[in-house]
């Protein structure tokens, strides 16, 4: 683990607890990439890394765990959570169903304000991908699907979104990295935006949909591909 990595996750000890901005760093390496899906998560050298004690990084590890972030195996320890082709069929399939149930209620019931939200969400994350910068990317897409969700005015929905978000987090990354996916990604979540902003909720709800689907065949194809390497391995 080289040197630049590690002053990248140190953290100043400031008001906030430690734990949590322990949580927040190793949440954050994870979508970006730094730690990948079955890399184990070792206790020695992430306190080296991030400059804190084996408890803060225990406590981290137990919340991303509970997140499905991380899986702790016996013998081996904690390892970033990875995911069977049917696992990521199963995470779209209702991941579709719900942001297709907030595309259809922000273009009913969204204000004007809600919506000049959702639109700058859609103006930075299309500034983003045409950067290099892998941290802002996935922080103006999260940014994008919280807009979208709260727009929706539905807190249990933005609750199960939230929790169903931090797992496909990790297939998100490299799922964007796919020759000609970011433009297509960044085309498709604009076509949300003008759904909702026009007040048209079944179109708004059927590009949800389609911009989800799209996605699942990428996730889907990877996990396929992670599981040969596995087997010939």
């Amino acid at each position: 683990m080289g040197d630049s990595k590690a002053q990248n996750l140190q953290i100043p000890r400031r008001s906030a607890t430690l734990r949590s901005m322990v949580e927040d760093n190793l949440r954050k390496a994870i979508a970006s990439g730094t730690f990948k899906p079955g890399q184990r998560m070792i206790e020695r050298d992430l306190c080296e890394r991030i400059g804190v004690g084996r408890t803060s990084i225990r406590e981290a590890l137990r919340q991303l765990e509970a997140e499905g972030l991380v899986v702790s195996y016996p013998h081996k320890g904690p390892v970033v959570a990875s995911f069977s082709a049917e696992e990521v069929r199963q995470l779209y399939v209702i991941r579709a169903e719900l942001e297709g149930f907030c595309g259809r209620e922000f273009a009913r019931h969204g204000s004007r304000e809600d919506i000049a939200k959702l639109i700058r969400a859609v103006d930075a994350f299309d500034r983003a991908a045409q950067g290099d910068d892998q941290e802002a990317l996935i922080e103006t897409k999260t940014h994008f699907y919280d807009v979208l969700a709260q727009g929706a005015g539905n807190i249990y929905v933005t609750q199960f979104l939230t929790s169903l978000h931090n797992r496909i987090t990790l297939l998100r990354v490299s799922s964007m990295r796919q020759p000609g996916r970011l433009p297509e990604s960044v085309r498709e979540i604009r076509l949300i935006s003008e759904a909702i902003a026009a007040g048209e909720p079944e179109r708004a709800e059927a590009a949800c949909k389609q911009h989800i689907e799209n996605a699942a065949r990428v996730a889907i194809a990877q996990a396929l591909t992670g599981q040969s390497n596995d087997a010939e391995e």
